[in-house]
């Protein structure tokens, strides 16, 4: 987990960069082909950080979730995933209403109040069994690409994965305002917290244990596949539409989101 003084320094450098890249217009280009080239400044860095995150999840996150799939039945998996979901619903609303998008935020309400307390906090999906409709995952970063500011330059975050200025802006936005980071750090309770961090972690990375694995065999370059699937992923989460083909990477959450960027 990174201390807070880190957390608030990148928190700056991101708000900082996202607002000059909005004020000169900085966003993908055209490359000959006429396919979109992710503006990308910083790739040798990135390509390090990619292949250091690359590496711990060879070594620790992709043996986990393989242990975890394997050890755990499904119903145990299913009421973890559930209580993930239940614990950031009310970023999701928070940001759903900030992009004006009401009946998101009441589906996602109905879900949240109906599990956290019929439920038992998630751990049963009681608003499923009740016909609430599912809602759609939101984030500062897509609130951010709603009001019209750019993505700015490509970014491989440590530990935390692929990102640009203004998702990295988005994810220090939503780690500052999760509730249930709030709730564990003023109840001193940091152990709840990085144990949800984990837990994130590994159930995500276990149900994509075969797409990660195929794509990491089938790629000429890697790191430019996964580059432009996440350019690709956000910008049709911003749409609010489905990128076919595009199976959703995990990513090692610190505080917030379980599933915006790949642990690479």
């Amino acid at each position: 987990m990174m201390p807070v003084t880190a957390i608030r320094s990148l928190f700056r450098t991101a708000l900082a960069a996202t607002v000059a890249l909005a004020l000169a217009g900085c966003a993908s280009g055209r490359n000959g082909t006429g396919q979109e080239e992710v503006y990308d400044p910083l790739e040798v860095p990135n390509r390090f950080v990619f292949a250091m995150n690359d590496a711990a999840d060879i070594l620790v996150i992709r043996p986990a979730a393989e242990i975890y799939a394997g050890a755990v039945p499904d119903p145990v998996r299913n009421a973890v995933q559930n209580i993930l979901e239940t614990l950031l619903a009310p970023l999701v609303i928070g940001n759903s209403l900030l992009q004006g998008d009401g009946q998101n935020a009441s589906d996602a309400t109905g879900r949240f109040m109906t599990n956290a307390i019929l439920g038992l906090g998630g751990v049963f999906d009681v608003a499923s069994t009740a016909g609430i409709p599912a809602y759609r995952t939101e984030d500062f970063g897509q609130t951010l690409g709603v009001w019209g500011v750019g993505e700015g330059p490509y970014l491989v975050l440590p530990l935390i994965g692929r990102s640009n200025a203004r998702d990295a802006l988005g994810y220090g936005v939503d780690t500052v305002a999760d509730p249930f980071r709030i709730a564990t750090s003023a109840a001193n309770a940091n152990g709840v917290l990085y144990s949800r961090s984990a837990a994130s972690a590994v159930d995500t990375r276990s149900r994509l244990l075969r797409e990660v694995d195929d794509m990491r065999r089938s790629s000429v370059d890697f790191y430019a596949a996964a580059r432009s699937l996440y350019h690709q992923q956000r910008n049709a989460s911003i749409r609010n539409s489905t990128s076919a083909g595009t199976p959703e990477f995990p990513e090692f959450p610190e505080d917030a989101k379980p599933n915006i960027s790949p642990l690479r």
